[in-house]
């Protein structure tokens, strides 16, 4: 009896030991799973990519180009699912107002709900990229810009630049105002949103609250207004702020979007 319980033990912990199937055994097999699995996904996007109208062909082309490693994978995928993102062809009403959407992947979170708020009162597109520092807007902003023309940009650049040296971030803004000028755009400037301190990371709350100064100078010299994202969003952080992250909740997406929104209402009314 004991050897029989024996040998029902042993095959317990083999069975046990044994990955369920169709899952992966070690590094070499994960890697081409994932390669199979990036394969179906690229040959249906590619598929549905040729079924689009030129223009939005265009769109899909410059994504293809300013997405990178990260964000083009997650794009593909949503767009094969069916599912919209930030980056949807916009197709303009030629009754209404043209605004993009420039900054990081906050502003990436806030762009549907934002074009919720001015369905009906504005065409809202946003930069075909996770923007960056301002080292990147320097590098891809005409390539943001497009050829249309812009009645309302709203824009930021901090998260990115929180260990960028004073001088450096205030002399790549300048040039960026500069070139965003030359568009007859409205500008408006978004003030970047709180970071929480995390020494792993290397950031710092207070690196956010040393970019926004030195923007809003930069802001003030050019007469270009600000929405204080900043400000409005940090009493309610606790609630709206994922945990020791810089990104936000659903909810908290909702509220800053209301407020780009509202900003961009005044400039086109």
């Amino acid at each position: 009896m004991k050897h029989l319980l024996a040998l029902l033990s042993l095959a317990l912990v083999l069975v046990a030991a044994e990955p369920p199937k169709g899952e992966p055994t070690n590094a070499k097999e994960a890697a081409a799973k994932k390669a199979a699995q990036d394969k179906v996904v690229d040959e249906k996007y590619q598929a549905l990519v040729a079924k689009l109208s030129p223009a939005e062909l265009a769109w899909e082309s410059v994504l293809q180009q300013q997405l990178g490693n990260f964000y083009l994978p997650l794009h593909k995928r949503d767009k094969i699912a069916g599912k919209s993102n930030a980056w949807d062809f916009v197709k303009d009403d030629p009754k209404l107002p043209r605004v993009l959407l420039i900054g990081d992947s906050v502003s990436r979170g806030y762009t549907q709900p934002t074009r919720k708020v001015l369905e009906g009162k504005a065409n809202v597109h946003r930069a075909p990229a996770n923007c960056g520092p301002t080292a990147s807007g320097l590098k891809n902003l005409d390539a943001w810009l497009g050829e249309g023309k812009w009645d309302v940009i709203h824009f930021n650049f901090g998260i990115h630049d929180r260990a960028t040296p004073a001088a450096d971030y205030v002399k790549r803004l300048e040039e960026i105002v500069a070139r965003l000028e030359k568009t007859g755009a409205k500008l408006i400037w978004a003030s970047t949103t709180p970071i929480p301190d995390n020494p792993a990371q290397k950031q710092t709350a207070a690196s956010i609250v040393e970019k926004n100064a030195l923007a809003a100078e930069v802001m003030k010299k050019h007469g270009i207004p600000t929405d204080d994202l900043f400000g409005a969003i940090t009493p309610h952080l606790a609630k709206l702020q994922n945990p020791n992250d810089v990104h936000f909740t659903g909810e908290g997406y909702d509220f800053l979007g209301a407020k780009v929104g509202e900003a961009i209402l005044v400039l086109i009314k």
